[in-house]
C-alpha cells in the first residue's frame, strides 16, 4: 500500500504522473501506437512532378530540327553527318539528294516549303548571288572506259591520249571538257552519268567524270584512270545568306573542323 503524502493524498510514481499529464497539442506520443497496431508514420513529403533538365551541352536549346542537307551525286558527307549525330543527338539531320542541274533551285526554294534545304553540298560553279559558299575539296577527273580498253593499260592519262576516242557527254555532265581530236558520237546524249558509263562499259566510247561519280556508278565491266591534266571539280557547302540559322552555323563549324568546345 502506498504511503500517504503530506496532504493525505496517495503518492504516485513518476510513470503514473506522466500517464495522467495531458499531452501538449501537436506533441507526438512517445512509443505510442495507432489503434490499428502500426507505428505512427512521419509526415509524407509532397511529391513534385519531375521537371525536365536542360538539354545536353551537345544539343543547344536554340537548335531545332530537323536540319535538311542537300547533296549532289558523288558528295561524301558521311564524316560530317557522323559528327553531327555525335554532338547533337537530339537534332535530326535529313540528307536529301539533289541534281547538279537543279542545285541552286533546290537550295533557294521558299523557306515556308517543307522541302526547303537549310544547306547543300553543291558542285562549283554555281550562281553565288544571295548565297554563302565555302569550297570544301577538289575532285580528280577520271576517264571511264571498258575494262578491257587499251586506255586502261596505263596508270594515268592525259587529254592528248584521248584523241580519236568517242567522248560520251551525258546531260548532267559537270566538266564540259573539250578533247582535241575526239570523235563525235553518232547517238543522242545519254540522260545521266550512269547511262553514259554503261555505254562506255560496252566499249562504245569514254566518259570523263569526277572520281566520286566513277565510284558511285562502278561496274565490273568498266574501269577508270586519273586524267592528269583534266579540270578538277570543286565540291562546296552553300546556303542562302538570309537563312543563316544556328543549325547552319553548327554544321559550318563541323565541316570547318571546329571542336565541340570551340567558339564561333
Amino acid at each position: 500500500m502506498a504511503k500517504s503524502g503530506g496532504r493525505g493524498r496517495p503518492r504516485t510514481s513518476g510513470k503514473d504522473a506522466a500517464a495522467k499529464r495531458p499531452a501538449r497539442a501537436g506533441a507526438p506520443r512517445s512509443g505510442g501506437a495507432k489503434p490499428g497496431g502500426g507505428r505512427s508514420a512521419a509526415k509524407k513529403p509532397s511529391v513534385k512532378k519531375p521537371v525536365p533538365g536542360p538539354p545536353a551541352a551537345s544539343d543547344p536549346p536554340f537548335i531545332e530540327g530537323p536540319f535538311v542537307l542537300g547533296a549532289i551525286p558523288g558528295a561524301t558527307p558521311g564524316k560530317w553527318i557522323d559528327l553531327w549525330h555525335e554532338r547533337m543527338p537530339r537534332v535530326e539531320l535529313v540528307l536529301r539528294p539533289i541534281a547538279v542541274a537543279e542545285q541552286r533551285e533546290a537550295l533557294t526554294g521558299t523557306d515556308h516549303d517543307d522541302e526547303a534545304l537549310h544547306a547543300a553540298l553543291v558542285r562549283l560553279p554555281i550562281d553565288a548571288d544571295g548565297l554563302h559558299i565555302i569550297p570544301l575539296y577538289d575532285e580528280t577527273p577520271v576517264v571511264v572506259a571498258a575494262a578491257d580498253s587499251h586506255l586502261m593499260a596505263v596508270d594515268e592519262l592525259t587529254l592528248a591520249d584521248l584523241a580519236g576516242e568517242v567522248v560520251v557527254v551525258p546531260e548532267d555532265d559537270v566538266h564540259g571538257v573539250e578533247v582535241a581530236g575526239a570523235v563525235a558520237a553518232s547517238f543522242p546524249r545519254p540522260s545521266d552519268t550512269g547511262e553514259a558509263i554503261a555505254i562506255a562499259a560496252a566499249g562504245v566510247g569514254i566518259v570523263i567524270v569526277p572520281m566520286s561519280l566513277a565510284r558511285l556508278h562502278h561496274r565490273k565491266d568498266a574501269d577508270f584512270r586519273p586524267l592528269r591534266d583534266g579540270p578538277v571539280s570543286t565540291v562546296a557547302l552553300a546556303w542562302v545568306a538570309e537563312r543563316t540559322t544556328p543549325a547552319v552555323e553548327a554544321f559550318v563549324g563541323i565541316v570547318r573542323g571546329r571542336t565541340a568546345n570551340s567558339s564561333r
